[in-house]
């Protein structure tokens, strides 16, 4: 530009001031925004709230599943042992009432097996009461005519008889309740489960132990429903799983809180942030086109958004002190 075109524009009223037009040739064009695929507050989502409740999430269910776990073992092992101690307490009562009946029947040798139920002193021996319903009973093994007969039970109807008519009121129950029953044939003890039709007709599991009476052909045998072991296991195990219930949905309504509270913080702290940024980005545009008057105003944080907002406002400084030096030098 020469000299006397710089002269006629200082004086032309119509001609554009210096400042406006340098700063149109100082100007850069602006560029086209690019359009923004994954976003801060996208990132901030991802990073902050989803991965952090899937954590959160498969750490509570693995807890759960824990738990249950626990608390499942801790039952079975329970009802494992006490059915055990169980099945060892009814042999000892066993082994005791047998070995009480053949003391009895050394000291009275004239005592007939016809008349043992009937004999109230025996009968106290040979027929004393298993856990809350059952009873011990005294049976002969079979002699010559190859019956099986009970001598002693809390049921006289039972007394005498030969114990395979049972199968006609037993039915299907008949066999587990004979294999062990006709067990001692072959072996010293015998002992085992079988299901029982009560006399109201519900079928229940029993168990039964029979010890030979030594020295005599006849046995005592032992019986007791197993869930006069179990229920005390069974209401322990209700309540552990009531337990777990009550902690599942307590732990779900944790996470539910926590999600709430998470996503909450994280939209907010997110649209927060992004609007400053989108405000910092527009003013950054706007001195990009020459708009050197662009004021920041709103952004008073003394974090890492401040910073850059002062970071800008020294670079809008800075851009104005070199056009005016160019201006002056012109």
């Amino acid at each position: 530009m020469s000299a006397k075109k710089r002269q006629d524009d200082l004086t032309d009223p119509t001609a554009a001031s210096p400042s406006a037009r340098e700063t149109e040739q100082w100007a850069a064009p602006p560029s086209a925004p690019q359009k923004i695929r994954f976003g801060l507050r996208s990132k901030m989502f991802a990073l902050f709230f989803f991965i952090p409740i899937v954590l959160i999430l498969a750490s509570s269910l693995l807890y759960i599943w824990q738990l249950n776990t626990l608390s499942s073992r801790l039952a079975t092992g329970s009802s494992e042992m006490v059915t055990q101690m169980s099945e060892d307490i009814l042999i000892k009562r066993a082994q005791a009432v047998a070995s009480q009946t053949q003391l009895y029947l050394t000291t009275h040798p004239d005592l007939k097996k016809h008349i043992f139920n009937y004999d109230i002193n025996f009968k106290a021996i040979a027929v004393q009461k298993v856990g809350v319903t059952d009873y011990t009973a005294l049976y002969e093994k079979p002699g010559p005519d190859g019956i099986w007969h009970t001598w002693a039970h809390v049921n006289p109807d039972i007394v005498g008889i030969d114990m395979t008519t049972l199968k006609k009121s037993l039915g299907e129950n008949f066999d587990g309740f004979w294999k062990i029953y006709s067990g001692i044939k072959v072996k010293d003890e015998s002992k085992g489960y079988y299901n029982w039709r009560d006399a109201d007709g519900v079928v229940r599991k029993k168990f039964m132990v029979v010890v030979p009476v030594a020295g005599t052909p006849y046995a005592v045998a032992a019986t007791a429903y197993v869930e006069e072991f179990t229920n005390p296991i069974r209401l322990m195990q209700d309540s552990a799983a009531q337990f777990a219930v009550k902690t599942r949905y307590i732990v779900v309504g944790i996470l539910g809180a926590t999600l709430i509270l998470i996503g909450f913080i994280v939209a907010w702290y997110g649209y927060r942030l992004t609007e400053k940024i989108t405000y910092l980005t527009n003013i950054a545009d706007r001195i990009s086109v020459g708009d050197l008057d662009a004021e920041i105003t709103g952004i008073k944080s003394g974090d890492e958004i401040g910073e850059l907002a002062r970071a800008i406002s020294r670079m809008q400084g800075s851009i104005r002190l070199a056009i005016k030096r160019l201006r002056e030098r012109r």
